[in-house]
């Protein structure tokens, strides 16, 4: 399915019977569908559902997208919040949490609504783009941060504002001088790619470099070749391209998954950069897995792949607190000068330091 981005966004599916038409629900499904949609809104692309395996119930891309009456269940959201993380600050549609970046999110809109979304709480209300009176107040507020050297453009997902609304705030923003760098966080290489397919949004791009690009890829079922393509062109206008993952729950939760799809990540050029521990959204719990099985998934992965497609695995903190990082630990234990570590094999393995 070759259709132009514009069609993709004209013709997403939002109805029941919209859905019904092109995939074979469960009564169960159908039952979840007509409750759940009131509270979380359902949306997809036809590229989106184009990937999906039709009549399986089980399919990865359905699992992320068909709305379940989990999402609606109180037992099973217990311990989620709407907004786990403190990112509603003074200003609207902007995070400053670190001290050298700072996070706007330019819209609360998206083309498809994952189940599992960070920002689920926005796709309740309006579907729209941030207004440039409200551009204006994050601007001049960045005007007086010069410790802010990094601005991450997210959303909803940015690329859905047009070309001349973003060309707009980069141009803004380069005129900061102690900004260096913009990142786009976006899943539309996944969703609509083809919206990397319009050379005006490809020439902006390149014109107010240097900017970086992190995509969302958490299944390899989702890097479609209209997605490489996508990439591909990113990647000669020379945008730098990492991915960002979300541990799910019967998603992408064994081993062979996430191999697979780092994989096929740096086949596509897209360095494998964030694997998330799935945050405590409420509506989202059910997606979550235990803690140490990012942790089982690092240590399967080391010794079939390189350094380059092994993500970091990072916990959110409550409150705002920002990152940690988790790994396998290697280094079993230390007898005076000598430690011994465990290698991707599985050996232990002696090391003397004098």
């Amino acid at each position: 399915m070759v259709e132009s981005y514009l069609f993709q966004i004209n013709n997403r599916i939002r109805s029941l019977e919209e859905l019904k038409g092109r995939i074979k629900l469960t009564k169960e499904e159908e039952e979840a569908f007509k409750k759940v949609s009131k509270v979380y809104p359902f949306a997809i692309t036809p590229h989106y559902l184009s990937l999906m395996e039709r009549d399986e119930p089980n399919d990865p891309i359905r699992l992320m997208v068909i709305p379940k009456r989990e999402e609606l269940n109180p037992e099973v959201q217990r311990g989620g919040e709407e907004d786990p993380f403190k990112e509603e600050g003074d200003i609207p549609h902007m995070t400053h949490r670190y001290p050298d970046r700072l996070l706007i999110r330019v819209s609360n809109f998206c083309p498809v609504y994952c189940r599992y979304c960070m920002r689920k709480r926005i796709f309740k209300g309006k579907e729209g783009a941030i207004s440039y009176k409200e551009l204006k107040r994050i601007l001049d507020y960045l005007k007086r941060r010069e410790e802010v050297r990094e601005v991450i453009l997210s959303g909803g997902e940015p690329f859905v504002l047009s070309n001349q609304k973003l060309e707009f705030i980069l141009r803004e923003i380069r005129k900061i001088k102690h900004v260096e760098i913009i990142r786009f966080s976006t899943k539309m290489p996944a969703l609509a790619p083809q919206r990397f397919f319009d050379q005006k949004l490809l020439e902006i791009l390149e014109k107010y470099s240097p900017i970086y690009i992190n995509t969302h890829f958490n299944h390899p079922r989702e890097i479609s070749e209209q997605s490489e393509e996508a990439l591909e062109k990113l990647l000669r206008r020379g945008i730098p391209l990492n991915n960002q993952a979300v541990l799910l729950k019967g998603i992408n939760d064994e081993p062979q998954v996430q191999l697979q799809l780092s994989r096929k990540l740096l086949k596509a050029k897209v360095r494998p950069y964030y694997l998330f521990f799935c945050d405590p959204i409420k509506g989202a719990m059910h997606f979550r897995t235990s803690l140490e099985k990012g942790l089982e998934i690092l240590e399967f992965m080391r010794g079939k792949i390189s350094g380059l497609g092994i993500p970091r695995y990072a916990l959110d903190l409550p409150g705002g607190k920002g990152k940690v990082f988790l790994s396998p630990q290697n280094l079993i234990k230390k007898r005076g000068k000598d430690y011994y570590f465990k290698a991707f094999n599985g050996e232990v393995v002696k090391v003397s330091l004098q």
